[in-house]
């Protein structure tokens, strides 16, 4: 019974600034009989500042699975517990989704604790539509796969929300300038709110640049906010994907009719889409 079990606390972390920790995390941080952290030397330094000194546990993908019934047990008794990532909002590409998963099916109750997040921190300073947007978390490392996942996006209208990585933030960005349309508006924020911090609005071919011609902007942990395909660029990247492989087999005015009758799409328009391609081979 939930009155029973010890409650499950999911607080969120400084990004970076010590200062924007919650008042409140503070408090249940200081009360749980255990923090499960994703890395508790990181933590511990977080918490030694503080002058908190509850007990942690290694939290992390690689023991994951092993550690989930001693937590589920120490609750079961009584006890609460505190779930804290490395920085920002837990579980946002950091392990404790099948820990959340456990504890409700065993009717523990899971409080979160909100607070500083990069992927919120970053839409919000972005400056493009956020009214509806898609998380993608870290894009595949390696390249073939990367581009699959790009490829996946290119019709996706929301604006496109990713994290990356130091060491592949340049190959990352030319992937998207060749699949995505390096003319599309974009935002890279780096560092956020630590002393590096950078949120700059451009399109996608210039920040690639931007990124490229200095390596000290290559340093630190990024968030990647990419503007939505537009319906029209949509519509055009489908008549492409229509035509391709009709131009393959076909007459040129024979393709362009039979994609008129797969799309719906009006003949003219796909007859100078059609030459377009013809052009390019």
């Amino acid at each position: 019974m939930i009155g029973k079990s010890g409650k499950l606390y999911v607080v969120a972390t400084p990004i970076g600034n010590l200062e924007d920790i919650t008042a409140r995390a503070l408090r249940v941080l200081s009360e749980v009989a255990l923090i499960a952290a994703e890395d508790t030397r990181h933590t511990g330094k977080m918490l030694l500042h503080f002058g908190i000194s509850t007990t942690m546990t290694s939290f992390h993908d690689h023991n994951e699975r092993d550690r989930i019934p001693r937590i589920l047990q120490r609750l079961q008794q009584g006890e609460d517990v505190a779930l804290v990532s490395d920085a920002g909002t837990p579980l946002i590409s950091d392990p404790g989704y099948e820990l959340i998963r456990r504890a409700h099916r065993e009717r523990i109750e899971v409080v979160p604790v909100p607070g500083a997040s990069a992927l919120l921190a970053a839409l919000c300073a972005s400056g493009l539509p956020i009214h509806g947007f898609v998380f993608e978390g870290f894009l595949p490392s390696r390249p073939a796969a990367r581009r699959r996942r790009l490829e996946g996006l290119r019709a996706e209208l929301r604006t496109i929300a990713l994290f990356e990585s130091a060491h592949r933030i340049v190959a990352s960005l030319a992937d998207m300038c060749d699949i995505l349309d390096g003319e599309r508006e974009a935002v890279l924020a780096r560092e956020l709110t630590k002393v590096f911090e950078t949120v700059r609005l451009d399109t996608l071919f210039n920040l690639y640049h931007w990124v490229d011609a200095d390596p000290t902007r290559q340093k630190g942990e990024f968030v990647i906010i990419v503007q939505g395909a537009q319906p029209a660029d949509v519509a055009v990247d489908k008549m492409r994907r229509v035509l391709r492989p009709l131009l393959r087999q076909l007459p040129l005015k024979q393709a362009v009719a039979t994609a008129a009758e797969l799309t719906g799409a009006r003949r003219n328009a796909l007859y100078a889409l059609a030459v377009e391609l013809k052009q390019q081979h």
